[in-house]
């Protein structure tokens, strides 16, 4: 099945594309091509091969949660070079 020049037009009206009439031969041949390849894809014999969501068979991997020792406010204020009222003093960057 060739796809014709008024295919080529019908598509590219529906896509709301523009193309020269030069170019409208080189686009039906390349859609040819494509549909030509999708047709060898159909010939394929796919009954034992499982159906995917996905191309390759990755799965989210979370680590276990756990409860590890905290830092208190007071620690984590010590490593700090200024601090006033029990928070980080850092200089005013808005005039």
């Amino acid at each position: 099945m060739a796809i014709t020049i008024d295919e080529v037009k019908h598509l590219a009206k529906l896509a709301k594309l523009r193309f020269e009439e030069e170019e409208l031969p080189k686009i039906a041949q390349e859609l040819d091509a494509i549909v030509g390849y999708m047709e060898q894809l159909k010939e394929l014999d796919v009954t034992d091969v499982p159906a995917t969501s996905h191309v390759l068979d990755l799965y989210n991997v979370f680590r276990a949660d756990k409860v590890e020792q905290e830092n208190s406010a007071q620690d984590i204020l010590q490593n700090a070079p200024a601090q006033k009222m029990g928070y980080f003093s850092v200089p005013k960057v808005i005039g």
